[in-house]
């Protein structure tokens, strides 16, 4: 758990004068621009904890040694000196960018700010946010109560936390999360004006855990027969399809040459079970910007090449590594409780 208004511009009401001329050069503008209104309906909605956003562990380490009255000493301190980004900023800064460049009023990527931190703190984090010129109007402060209940409410499909519990208890309820690891943070990224790129494993984050249980149980053997039997058989969806299909409806409605995404499946599978993963993204009707095969090799070096705003793993081996590159965060399994 936890602990530790967004921009206040008003947007004012135009009045505009529509003479013939206007009309019809509006209704045309309106015929070739994509129809989003699918995409609009149901934007992809992406929570980041304050620590996730922004480097906290200075405060969050007062009140964990020193108590809240040291806590709230120690933050209107510093209240007004701009908080560090944090391992989930690159990401954020890169959405909310993509989000001015995408036609259309209606935002197709909202971030929102859920935090167990306490509301103490949320006038550090708002300066802060308004500092970095980050568009995030929604938050919430809990003071170390659960999150959960209010992510279901905004309609949240994916968390980025430092907390494990909520992301476990995120992932529990069918809601794609991850516990984001403390990273050094390049000057490069978080210029980077580029596609928002993302990096995913594929068992257990885009795909469903069933494959990598039985590997676990039965080892590589056991693995590549049940992958070349099932081979035309789809996989089920592991806790990150869904964002892939959000995403997906989000580059078909920008020109092909400006599409704001560049997704990287990174899997540690080869050889034959390849054949499954592509059956499947076709099955699912998902595309993926590249697909790197491992079968053994180090992550971590394609990752570098790829150099990704976001990198994801259900496993420390992978995430821990890549982590001391780029930010990265660990998938929880889904735990038996949650059935």
């Amino acid at each position: 758990m936890e602990y530790g208004t967004s921009s206040r511009g008003i947007r004012k009401k135009r009045f505009i004068l529509l003479t013939p001329r206007i009309l019809e050069s509006t209704v045309r503008a309106k015929q070739e621009m994509p129809d989003v209104q699918d995409s609009k309906s149901t934007p992809l909605r992406i929570a980041v904890s304050a620590r996730s956003l922004f480097d906290l562990e200075t405060s969050h380490a007062v009140f964990e040694t020193e108590g809240l009255e040291s806590y709230t000493k120690f933050i209107r301190k510093n209240e007004r000196k701009p908080l560090s980004p944090g391992p989930a900023f690159p990401l954020v800064k890169a959405l909310l960018r993509a989000n001015r460049t995408i036609r259309g009023e209606e935002s197709l990527i909202e971030v929102i700010m859920a935090s167990g931190v306490h509301p103490i703190m949320g006038n550090w984090i708002v300066n802060s946010i308004e500092h970095h010129d980050l568009d995030i109007p929604r938050s919430s402060f809990t003071s170390g109560g659960f999150i959960l209940p209010y992510l279901q409410a905004f309609g949240v499909d994916m968390l980025l936390s430092k907390s494990m519990e909520d992301a476990q208890k995120a992932i529990n309820v069918g809601m794609a999360a991850a516990v984001m690891y403390d990273t050094e943070m390049s000057d490069e990224l978080l210029a980077d004006e580029g596609a928002i790129r993302i990096a995913l494993d594929g068992d257990s984050v885009i795909f469903s855990d069933e494959s990598e249980r039985i590997y676990q149980e039965g080892g590589l053997e056991a693995f590549q027969r049940n992958e070349t039997m099932n081979a035309h058989v789809p996989m089920n969806e592991g806790p990150f399809a869904p964002i892939l299909r959000k995403i997906a409806r989000i580059q078909k409605v920008t020109a092909p040459d400006h599409r704001p995404f560049r997704i990287a499946l990174v899997t540690a599978r080869g050889g034959p079970s390849r054949t499954r993963v592509f059956n499947t993204l076709d099955a699912w009707g998902i595309e993926v910007d590249e697909a790197h095969f491992l079968s053994g090799f180090k992550k971590r070096q394609i990752l570098a090449a790829f150099s990704p705003h976001l990198f994801l793993d259900d496993q420390h081996t992978h995430v821990g590594p890549a982590a001391e590159l780029m930010p990265a965060g660990r998938v929880p399994y889904r735990t038996e409780s949650a059935a």
